[in-house]
């Protein structure tokens, strides 16, 4: 008896089911069984109010979450930044498949980089968090930019700038290289100038606590690698009381010796979207082998960018 198809939940945007696609792929070749694409609406594909002001956490996942626990899909993926850092007990992430390029990238006019964009240009994001180290960067480099917020999907967002409204937009680069546009990509945004957010270029595949087969099969997906990086940098986030609209940045990635993996370092920024003021911090440890690990190292950090004034600046992403 052949068994029935895997119903995988995805929200309908060309990356969302780009991504979804790939997944399914993995999960086919993982099970031999056919998987097939239920597309969901969610409340953020929806509404054209900017992600701060709709709550930012969680509006592209609710309606997954939703039709998982109906028994609607079976699992969904989800952009692992989009996730809520309260996991629900009711559901588990299963896997959290090899990390893309976690880079934020410029798309500009004329093949610009960010240095090269002329005095007064106007660069998009609807992202609070890039705003803020855009600014700051401009700020400590003597440029004149001016960030204008925009929402949209990458069509959208590109579209501004071939039609000459913006100078420039910023983008995941995860997402480009995704549905395969990489190739308009006109600066790579340096984690040194712009941390990405937490769990920037990770999928998330989720299915409900009760279905423990799945889970398990689901799981043989999972880059343990990844998993300790993303969960320290959303523990970050978490510790900070932030939401992902949040101007949040967070990194963790590995420091090797050779080919000996021997540490992880976790980077950190919090500012004002204006970039007037910023706190950045690192700090480095042991390669987290447990959640527990992975999560106290986020926590650590950030106790000390709380201690060095964070908070304050949250305060602030409502402005």
């Amino acid at each position: 008896m052949t068994q029935k198809a895997l119903r995988l939940g995805t929200r309908r945007s060309k990356l969302a089911m780009a991504q979804s696609g790939h997944v399914a792929d993995a999960v086919r070749q993982l099970t031999g069984r056919e998987v097939e694409l239920v597309e969901i609406t969610t409340y953020g594909d929806t509404s054209r109010a900017h992600l701060a002001q709709i709550g930012g956490t969680g509006v592209f996942v609710t309606a997954l979450r939703d039709a998982l626990l109906a028994g609607e899909v079976d699992f969904a993926v989800h952009s692992l930044k989009d996730l809520p850092t309260a996991q629900p007990d009711d559901l588990v992430v299963a896997a959290m498949p090899r990390r893309e390029d976690p880079r934020d990238v410029l798309i500009a006019r004329d093949g610009l980089t960010f240095t090269e964009l002329p005095a007064g240009a106007r660069v998009g994001t609807g992202s609070p968090r890039r705003m803020a180290q855009l600014n700051a960067y401009a700020r400590n480099h003597g440029m004149r930019i001016e960030t204008v917020p925009i929402r949209g999907n990458i069509d959208t967002r590109v579209g501004y700038v071939r039609k000459g409204e913006l100078d420039a937009v910023v983008l995941a680069a995860a997402g480009l290289s995704r549905i395969g546009r990489s190739d308009e990509v006109t600066d790579f945004l340096s984690v040194d100038t712009m941390l990405p957010a937490p769990g920037q270029g990770a999928l998330a595949i989720e299915c409900t606590a009760a279905n423990a087969e799945l889970a398990a099969t689901l799981a043989e997906l999972d880059d343990p690698y990844t998993r300790a990086a993303v969960t320290a940098e959303r523990s970050l986030l978490a510790a900070l009381e932030a939401g992902c609209s949040a101007p949040v940045g967070a990194l963790a990635d590995l420091l090797a010796d050779g080919q000996v993996v021997k540490e992880m370092r976790l980077r950190g920024v919090v500012g004002t979207t204006d970039g007037s003021s910023l706190v950045q911090l690192s700090t480095t440890g042991p390669v987290p082998t447990t959640h527990d690990q992975a999560m106290a190292l986020g926590r650590e950090l950030a106790d000390e960018m709380l201690a060095k004034g964070a908070a304050g600046l949250m305060g602030e992403r409502a402005h």
